[in-house]
């Protein structure tokens, strides 16, 4: 059996196991969340359910067992990659957003049914709007105490065992005490006696701490309580807990075991607490816990998730001197494929570990931010492709290659896209194709926009030179980016499903409009860009616009020139002249005389 048949096998055989955990539970089906109970975007391997019964290991997706049927849901970044990971025998396909999967249920289940759920899973809104549609069918919506995957998981990994890190002011700009008194103010002015933080990027930025919980994310896994006068009960496996880290927490924050977190929720809720809870990132257990014990829910936006996205000026310095270092990485990397490629012998895997070694040479390196997502010719169409043994693809000449990276840095987070061409000369489509897609991004890049304005009034801009020859990209055009944390970071982005915050001086965000012909080649050209003051600007408006942080060279054998307007070529070519002015002093003289080519005007 080869290894393709192997692997649907063994999914077609834990898809069987589920259903007979569920018979036995008195189940109909049950619905499995890509998620853990901090709702993070990645997770650690014990809670990768959807992936272990599935095969669909991407970043967002959802999946629904029926006794008789299946589907998986997920959105457009990660439609090809569905169908090529997941036994479509075993699954049908759907659209996570434009065919949700409670409406699929009501299709397929009987009245009477009886659909599990894990609560610490799933937030409000969904479970809300689950039992609403459901119940008007006749079908009941359950919460499970134990998820029935764990149950028929037989190798399931154990919570990851790592040291929690103090993360100190040298690269955090201000001190936990700070911050937890800033936050407590807001906790007092939304009349609340205590706010419940779930998300990890939220409690490792209020407490000034970083772990290796989470792949790609110096994330450590706990549950926070803080109270209006800035103290904080937190949960944590008492295993990551050191005397340096406990020296550096302080007494004002109280220490318990993980595990009494759900008691630590139902004593706010005897005492008759104030509590403010965000329904967007806390699970339905957290809430339904809290309100069957008695406390007062003040459903509001978790404060620290917009303070951690306004970067202060030590953030600032480091997102700047990251970029620096990260900018050399990847122009010595590009300056290799350019030299090695067009002659053959590399691969997906060979590129995306070369640019991995040339980042590990620099200082302050970590980790990579992210799985690189390294993509030749039709594997660069799957907008979060990874690339595995099976799939693997040499880089050859007259395709595309996209590569898009990133990396961890104590002084802050990288993440890059460049798509270049691999010898030979690049056809006139895919001339066109990335032209318009960097006539978006410079859109982006120059715009200037009065305070308040959101991404999501700035995602059209992006767009419309693709929609003008009636092409798209199923994608947001930006999302945030933390400082040492997530390089996927709200509530900021440009996005016009989710960017509705208005965007703010400090917040970085990404800006990476693409392009994508499903079996032929994929397109993106991704910067970080940094909110700012508007410079010698007169008006009576308060103005803001992006400074660019990312420093490589985009690919000038794929700009068709008289598609570019004079003032976007004059963008580029200052772009570029930067680029080389503050890389070239840190290069070898041959990568160096290569870059002075790459970013020649135009």
């Amino acid at each position: 059996m080869d290894a393709k048949a192997d692997r649907k096998a063994t999914h077609h055989q834990r898809l069987a196991a589920l259903r007979a955990e569920l018979s036995r539970r008195g189940l109909d089906g049950f619905v499995v969340a890509h998620t853990d109970e901090h709702k993070s975007e990645y997770t650690p391997a014990y809670a990768r359910r959807l992936a272990w019964l599935t095969g669909f290991d991407g970043s967002a997706g959802l999946a629904v067992v029926l006794q008789d049927a299946a589907a998986l849901f997920v959105d457009g970044r990660y439609t090809l990659q569905a169908r090529a990971q997941v036994n479509g025998e075993d699954y049908l396909f759907r659209h996570l957003i434009d065919d949700p999967a409670e409406e699929w249920i009501v299709e397929v289940a009987s009245p009477g049914a009886r659909i599990g759920y894990d609560p610490w899973l799933h937030g409000e809104p969904w479970v809300t709007k689950a039992e609403k549609t459901l119940g008007k069918h006749g079908i009941e919506l359950v919460a499970v105490e134990t998820n029935p995957i764990d149950a028929v998981w037989p190798d399931q990994p154990a919570p990851p065992p790592y040291e929690a890190v103090p993360h100190g002011e040298t690269y955090a700009g201000e001190s936990s005490a700070s911050k937890r008194q800033r936050m407590a103010a807001e906790i007092a002015a939304a009349g609340a006696d205590a706010a419940v933080i779930t998300a990890l990027d939220s409690i490792a930025w209020l407490l000034n701490i970083r772990g290796r919980d989470v792949e790609h994310t110096p994330l450590v896994l706990a549950f926070a309580i803080l109270d209006k006068d800035g103290g904080v009960d937190l949960y944590i496996d008492p295993a990551k807990v050191t005397d340096r880290l406990r020296h550096h927490l302080g007494d004002a924050v109280r220490l318990h075991p993980k595990t009494d977190f759900a008691h630590g929720l139902a004593i706010l809720g005897e005492g008759g607490k104030s509590v403010l809870v965000d329904p967007a990132l806390a699970s339905s257990a957290v809430i339904r816990t809290l309100d069957r014990a008695g406390a007062t829910i003040i459903r509001k936006s978790d404060p620290c998730q917009l303070a951690k996205a306004i970067k202060n000026a030590t953030e600032i310095a480091g997102a700047r001197a990251a970029h620096k270092r990260d900018g050399v990485a990847v122009t010595r990397f590009l300056a290799w494929l350019a030299r090695e490629a067009a002659h053959g012998g590399i691969d997906e895997i060979a590129a995306a570990d070369k640019l991995e070694a040339l980042r590990r040479e620099g200082a302050l390196f970590q980790g990579l931010s992210f799985d690189t997502i390294s993509g030749a010719g039709p594997n660069g169409a799957i907008v979060h492709y990874r690339v595995t043994p099976e799939t693997n693809r040499p880089l050859k000449p007259g395709e595309l290659y996209l590569v898009d990276s990133g990396a961890q840095y104590l002084d802050g987070t990288t993440d890059v896209t460049r798509t270049v061409a691999i010898g030979g000369t690049p056809s006139a489509e895919q001339r066109d194709r990335f032209t318009r897609v960097l006539k978006g991004h410079i859109a982006i890049a120059t715009a200037r926009f009065p305070k308040g304005t959101t991404g999501a009034q700035l995602d059209v801009l992006a767009r419309m030179p693709l929609w003008q020859v009636g092409l798209n990209y199923d994608h947001g055009t930006g999302h945030g980016v933390g400082s040492y944390l997530g390089v996927h970071e709200g509530p900021q982005g440009i996005s016009r499903a989710y960017a509705k915050t208005p965007l703010q001086p400090g917040m970085i965000i990404s800006n990476e409009p693409g392009f994508y012909k499903p079996g032929g080649y994929g397109i993106r050209i991704e910067n970080l860009v940094l909110v700012q003051t508007a410079q010698s600007v007169e008006s009576a408006l308060e103005l803001y616009e992006f400074e660019t942080l990312t420093l490589a060279p985009i690919d000038l054998n794929l700009v068709e020139r008289v598609l570019l307007t004079d003032a976007e070529a004059n963008w580029l070519n200052a772009y570029h002249a930067r680029v080389r002015d503050e890389l070239t002093p840190h290069l070898d003289e041959e990568t160096a005389t290569w870059l002075a080519s790459a970013t020649r005007a135009i």
